[in-house]
């Protein structure tokens, strides 16, 4: 289906006809209609599949043509990045509807959170939060939510990992009884359901491929020992030429580390993990955007919220614990249509949380084999149980 088959509002269709938006990904197909139509929806779909534009068009043709001046749509986001990247949606996709935006977040300065106070009194279109931030400001009782038409929660899987549950409810609470609530999602685990029979009413319930990484992505993995793991990056960067890379590790001194060897090794790295301050981290986001760097080094905090539409390889530089995270984390890779490589490094501890992956994605990787300069690696056996990484010492003395 075509985006002008919907036969949006000219100023939007405008827009989406400046950024070459021509067809729509099956939930965009499925969403839209149902947004337009006012119904409250659950909607289940992949990270990587068009969930932001599947929620912001409908929202957005609402506005251009009441021309409103208030906040009539909230969104919630677990993370700082996924608020940037849907505020930046939207002001590509409304540049000629007029509607304003603004992105809520924690760890700025007093001139910004100055900013966040004057849009959400005076009244952005579309306020971005993360669930924190904004209680912030609820908590202050400034804040006056009495026009909201829209509410929309997304990532709803990670927010609830994340422990912002009863922050949402919270948020529920100032906004109008009657209004159109959104949950979107990657994966359905129970309390994501429950979350839904809580906030929504009579919801529209639509499902794309749930825990299923995207077709396009090429996935593999090698059995390493953690020796192994640094020399192992540096040879895969070495056989082919990457446009963009992405190495995920669960531990930020793990990032930091591999980041020092490869910026070492000649390679345009740089990396991202929690000890940055946003500012830092939104610069090297632009640099890598630019072409300037090749390669990211991150933690989780990556694994949603970054759109960059030609990342062609992650690296798990470990087995991530959650099997769903595995899934955010290639996710990186082969969005909208396109094609990439994931490659995942099990150690001998991380056999069985692999495992859990290959269940979950309903198929079996081919393991590689180690390049024969870095030695012998471990066997895959799934089934053996991990043995304690701490090893027992013999303190007795002879005498």
């Amino acid at each position: 289906m075509k985006f002008i088959d919907y036969h949006f509002e000219p100023s939007l269709q405008e827009g989406l006809d400046a950024m070459r938006f021509e067809n729509t990904t099956p939930i965009q197909e499925q969403a839209i209609p149902i947004i337009l139509e006012n119904r409250d929806l659950i909607a289940v779909a992949q990270t990587g599949t068009g969930k932001t534009a599947a929620f912001l068009l409908p929202i957005l043709n609402k506005l251009a043509t009441s021309h409103n001046h208030h906040t009539d749509t909230l969104i919630i986001v677990p993370t700082r990045e996924l608020a940037l990247q849907i505020d930046h949606a939207v002001q590509g996709f409304a540049y000629f509807t007029g509607a304003s935006s603004l992105a809520i977040y924690g760890g700025g300065d007093g001139a910004s959170f100055e900013n966040e106070k004057r849009a959400l009194t005076q009244g952005a279109n579309i306020i971005i939060a993360t669930p924190g931030r904004l209680m912030s400001h609820l908590n202050m009782g400034y804040v006056k939510f009495n026009h909201i038409k829209h509410f929309i929660i997304d990532e709803a899987d990670k927010m609830l990992d994340m422990g912002f549950i009863d922050d949402i409810a919270k948020i529920a609470s100032f906004l109008p009884a009657k209004k159109q609530t959104l949950l979107f999602s990657a994966t359905m685990p129970p309390a994501f359901r429950k979350l839904g029979e809580k906030l929504l009413v009579n919801p529209v319930q639509v499902s794309i491929a749930i825990s299923k990484p995207a077709a396009g992505v090429t996935q593999t993995a090698y059995m390493v020992y953690n020796a192994q793991k640094n020399e192992l990056i540096k040879h895969i960067l070495s056989q082919k030429e990457h446009s963009s890379v992405l190495i995920f590790s669960s531990t930020k001194q793990h990032v930091k580390t591999l980041n020092r060897e490869l910026q070492r090794a000649g390679m345009k790295a740089k990396a991202i993990h929690s000890d940055l301050e946003q500012l830092e981290r939104e610069e090297v986001l632009r640099d890598f955007r630019a072409k300037n760097i090749q390669i990211i080094v991150a933690t989780d905090i990556l694994s949603r919220g970054i759109d960059i539409e030609d990342i062609s390889l992650v690296i798990n530089y470990d087995v991530p614990n959650d099997a769903e995270d595995y899934i955010h984390r290639i996710g990186r890779t082969a969005r909208a249509s396109s094609t990439g490589e994931a490659i995942t490094f099990i150690n001998d501890l991380d056999q069985q949380k692999f495992h859990k992956i290959e269940t979950l994605i309903g198929k079996e990787l081919d393991k590689l084999t180690v390049p024969a300069q870095l030695g012998e690696s471990p066997l895959y056996n799934p089934n053996k149980k991990p043995k304690s990484p701490f090893v027992k010492r013999n303190f007795s003395r002879k005498r």
